[in-house]
């Protein structure tokens, strides 16, 4: 069968998606340390390939980067969140490093590139780097007040950790994520950890939710597991969509990232905006569609979400994708508004 370029494309991708990373780095043991590296950025103009278009339902499209290093162990980014609103950030990759960078901006507050990027391996109670992969399968993350909340699947745990850029060390709490172990599908754990509103019924609570661990009726498991309303719910699974990360707006609705990928379609992202008022004990959360691209997008296997106010006032949506250590993929930085009329 000849396919056309689209289509080899996509079915490359989908075959990585099903084995997972092309080459995944082996970690030496010893003492762990920081390890910084350029980062070349190459800026994106156009969100849909081959087209202008700016304005995606209430998604305005404002830059983005693909981004390339040298470093061996560079990519597999999973989570990140911002520590100055759009600047600097940290993150974690699923192969069990932290990241820290800066996002750099032209006149334009248009994403440039990236600086000051490091990794740093995480490591155990006697700070010895941790090698075995599914130890360290770090997915999701939320950062409050100098602390790093992490969810982790496979050794499913939602852990805290001191952000120190210059010597991350082992956490120092672990949380109970209160949804049962045995319902926690190994692969399909917590990739969502998020704060919700601090004036809203949860009073900024910690609220997790899995990546497509599922109830009988076939919806997502979830958590609030901080605040006075704590308890399990369950996100409405809608189509073949996973959950890959989340983040609260400012009036309290849950902001989702989504994706979905298979051999004839390759993959596909989508933002859902689930109301507030469902993320609720017992209750099965569920709201609209706002984004939905497909392979004619540049995108890739989006994993990382973040919500923030740029400095003037508008209210930003950022993204970037996991290249599970892949010559078939990217990793990307995708920036938009999140227009609120």
């Amino acid at each position: 069968m000849i396919l056309s370029r689209g289509s080899f494309r996509r079915t490359l991708f989908a075959a990585c998606m099903l084995v997972g990373a092309v080459a995944v780095p082996s970690f030496a043991a010893g003492p762990t340390s920081v390890e910084t590296a350029e980062v070349s950025a190459r800026p994106i103009t156009q969100f849909r390939i081959g087209h202008d278009d700016k304005q995606f339902g209430p998604l305005e499209f404002v830059g983005g980067l693909e981004m390339i290093s040298p470093m061996r162990d560079f990519g597999a980014l999973s989570a990140f969140r911002f520590l100055k609103p759009g600047g600097d950030f940290i993150g974690v990759a699923d192969t069990g490093f932290w990241f820290f960078g800066t996002v750099v901006r032209d006149a334009d507050k248009r994403p440039l590139g990236i600086q000051n990027f490091r990794m740093e391996q995480m490591v155990d109670q006697t700070g010895q780097p941790i090698d075995e992969k599914w130890l360290v399968d770090a997915e999701g993350l939320d950062v409050k007040d100098g602390v790093a909340t992490v969810g982790f699947e496979r050794s499913h745990r939602i852990a805290q950790f001191r952000i120190d850029p210059a010597h991350m060390k082992a956490p120092f709490k672990q949380l109970d994520f209160l949804v049962p172990a045995r319902e926690l599908r190994q692969n399909r754990g917590f990739e969502t950890v998020t704060r919700a509103n601090v004036n809203g019924q949860h009073q900024g609570g910690l609220v997790v939710v899995s990546e497509k661990s599922l109830d009988k009726s076939g919806n997502i498991y979830a958590a609030i597991i901080e605040g006075p309303h704590k308890g399990i719910f369950t996100v409405k699974r809608n189509g073949d969509f996973d959950i890959t990360d989340g983040a609260f707006l400012p009036d309290g609705d849950l902001l989702l990232l989504e994706r979905s990928f298979s051999m004839a379609n390759g993959i596909r992202m989508r933002l859902r905006r689930i109301y507030g008022e469902s993320v609720e004990k017992d209750a099965v959360a569920d709201g609209p569609v706002l984004l939905d691209a497909d392979m004619g997008y540049q995108i890739d296997n989006m994993e990382g979400l973040d919500v923030w106010t740029r400095d003037d006032g508008a209210l930003m949506v950022s993204l970037i994708s996991d290249d599970n250590h892949s010559i078939l993929q990217r990793n990307l930085y995708l920036e938009f508004i999140l227009h609120q009329d």
